[in-house]
């Protein structure tokens, strides 16, 4: 669905060399994975013996069990549509190695052999098994089954779903082989562990499985021995956990003393798009590898994944607080180094009173101060039009007044109405034309007064007018320096919120009147009782839908159909199908036919993964077809 696959990680209560009652644990934890529609379920390494069953490795009793179990759990498994991944010991000719075994459809489908043996400390596996590390694909015979060994084993499910296996000590060698199985296109790792618990390793542990999904950009599902093990000198906690390209989706609780299994579903489009578009995977040259190729599995028929509504804004407030400073420091210093480059005395920028105006003053602020100018090297600039609310018009006075920047007032309504008589147009007639010609009115006040005054003009525009369009092409759309420009409208507001929380009272009081005030232009006429009328969410739709449709528009290359799906999650009961295909068709429209502006847009930073910079991230003709996105 959409590239959605359920994946599961397991960790069985056992009894260490007991392969009769470990057997049966493994295939109820099988048949539960299987009831949750899971593609894959991955259990701990030598999770049919015990992993700490020592000289009894050596026990011909013992392995010949191993045989019978991993038999006993392809026949109780025969019919289920769930991937079963487990750990055992297994003997091919001279040697036994430490192996997973990929069982799906009552099959043995490969074995694949642990590379990196530990034998330090408390462990010791040199003592027991041979490594496999240089073991290209061979084939062996178990339970009288003809199956693919070796280390360069890849398990192909379709061309989104191909798993690749290390075991334990494979992900803390210097080179894990789980780099090499990514860059030959597996977009799963599994890792069947023994890792046993120590003071603070689980920190350790679940940032090194968090890292190197996104080194891999890949899922990875990690399953570790539990309590169950022999404790004699060391303990395991049965550390279970499943990551994607960074991100840790689902772990489960450790010491626990029975059965437990934990899903999470993966987005393989997600990982494939991410490879394609954002790393240099295509430059490495890839190992030689046996591909495998698996049989249907369970497909889902509902997502269960948390899918943020506000994919540009943290969840976490610590950590929002975090990017807000980062953002804000990003901005003011890459103004700051345009300033000084080009030694210009002052900052002009047109205030509205507005939120994207009020954080660009912001930035400017803070430039101005790393560059010695402090306030009085910015001239803010108001410019009331047919549209101008009181309410905004005081904001914009008393912000610059609290952050003490010179404030310049020129009314722009006679200048426009004189334009109208120019060019014949009734201003009874609030069309395009009327609300264009005092965009580009207040266009040509801050270029020629920045002429005048040594200074260049500082954009106010954001990432999401920028995708929709939403600019008077050479008005608002055109400056010397566009700070916002990759900064989308959903996180505007917070930065706003993080600089008025680091405010005093007067300050912050302000900001937060901002903040509150409708997104509006401001172009048209107010109502009679003096309020605003002029809504751009209104007219467009809510920018929170934008946002969310531009991230995986562009960051992912989402289906329209799939994009839709995701906000349903997201979104909730807030939006139907109905509201979030009409939205998204207007994005849609909008974002093809107004390539032209993004063209042609002026300098600005770049703030975080997602800029529509023609010169940088996006570069797009500008008479394409949206009808292939558009949604019926």
């Amino acid at each position: 669905m959409f590239g959605f696959y359920r994946l599961a990680t397991a960790v069985p209560i056992l009894k260490v060399a007991d392969v009769q009652y470990n057997r049966d644990q493994i295939v109820n934890l099988i048949k539960d994975a299987d009831k949750k529609n899971a593609s894959l379920v991955v259990f701990p390494e030598l999770s049919v013996t015990g992993y700490t069953c020592g000289d009894l490795f050596h026990q011909s009793q013992l392995i010949d069990g191993v045989v019978d179990a991993i038999g006993s759990i392809c026949s109780s498994t025969k019919s289920l549509g769930v991937i079963s991944i487990v750990g055992a010991p297994v003997r091919i000719k001279n040697a036994l190695y430490n192996c997973a075994i990929v069982i799906q459809n009552g099959s043995i489908r490969g074995v694949v052999p642990k590379s990196f043996l530990p034998n330090y400390k408390e462990y010791y596996e040199k003592r027991w098994f041979t490594s496999g590390k240089t073991i290209s694909k061979t084939d062996t015979t178990i339970c009288d089954q003809t199956v693919p060994f070796g280390s360069n084993l890849l398990f192909r499910v379709n061309s989104e779903l191909i798993i690749g296996l290390e075991l334990c000590e494979d992900l803390w060698n210097v080179i894990p082989p789980s780099l090499n199985h990514s860059i030959a296109g597996a977009t799963v790792i599994a890792n069947l562990s023994a890792s046993n618990e120590l003071v603070t390793k689980a920190d350790y542990r679940r940032e090194l499985v968090r890292q190197q999904s996104a080194r891999c950009v890949s899922g990875y599902i990690y399953s570790s021995c539990g309590v169950m093990e022999s404790s004699t000198d060391v303990l395991f906690s049965g550390h279970a956990m499943i990551a994607e390209n960074g991100t840790m989706l689902s772990e489960t609780d450790r010491f626990e003393t029975k059965n437990t299994i934990e899903f999470a579903d993966i987005d393989c489009q997600r990982l494939i798009a991410t490879r394609i578009n954002e790393t240099t995977f295509a430059d490495n040259d890839p190992l030689s590898y046996c591909i495998v190729q698996m049989d249907n599995i369970n497909e889902l028929t509902q997502i269960s994944r948390t899918i943020t509504p506000h994919p540009f804004v943290p969840h976490d407030i610590s950590e929002r607080d975090k990017h807000c400073s980062e953002i804000i420091n990003i901005q003011s210093s890459a103004l700051a180094k345009r300033l000084k480059h080009i030694n210009f005395k002052s900052a002009i920028i047109g205030i509205s009173g507005g939120l994207d105006s009020t954080l660009a003053l912001l930035v400017t602020h803070a430039a101005a101060k790393k560059t010695g100018l402090k306030g009085k090297g910015i001239t803010a600039v108001t410019m009331p039009g047919f549209g101008t609310s009181e309410s905004t018009y005081q904001n914009a006075r008393e912000l610059c007044d609290l952050l003490k920047i010179e404030l310049r007032e020129i009314d722009i309504k006679a200048a426009c109405t004189q334009h109208f008589n120019d060019i014949g147009h009734d201003p009874k007639i609030t069309d395009v034309t009327y609300e264009n010609t005092q965009a580009r009115e207040r266009t040509q006040v801050l270029m020629n007064l920045a002429n005048k005054e040594n200074g260049i003009v500082i954009g106010t525009g954001d990432l999401s007018e920028m995708a929709l369009g939403w600019s008077t092409y050479n008005g608002d759309h055109m400056s010397m320096y566009a700070v916002n420009c990759s900064v989308p409208k959903t996180l505007v507001k917070y930065l706003i919120q993080w600089v008025a929380d680091q405010s005093d009272k007067k300050l912050k009081a302000t900001l937060l009147n901002i903040i509150k005030t409708p997104i509006s232009p401001e172009l048209l006429p107010l109502s009679a009782t003096g309020s605003i009328i002029h809504k751009t969410e209104d007219i467009i739709g809510p920018y929170e839908l934008h946002d969310f449709f531009l991230y995986h528009f562009i960051k992912y290359g989402a289906s329209p159909d799939k994009i839709v799906c995701l906000a349903t999650l997201a979104f909730g009961d807030a939006y139907n199908e109905k509201e979030l295909s009409k939205w998204l068709n207007v994005f849609i429209q909008r974002f093809f036919s107004q390539q032209f502006k993004r063209s042609c847009t002026p300098d600005g930073p770049k703030v975080g993964t997602i800029s529509l910079s023609p010169r940088g991230d996006w570069r797009m003709p500008s008479d394409a077809s949206a009808s292939q996105w558009k949604r019926s």
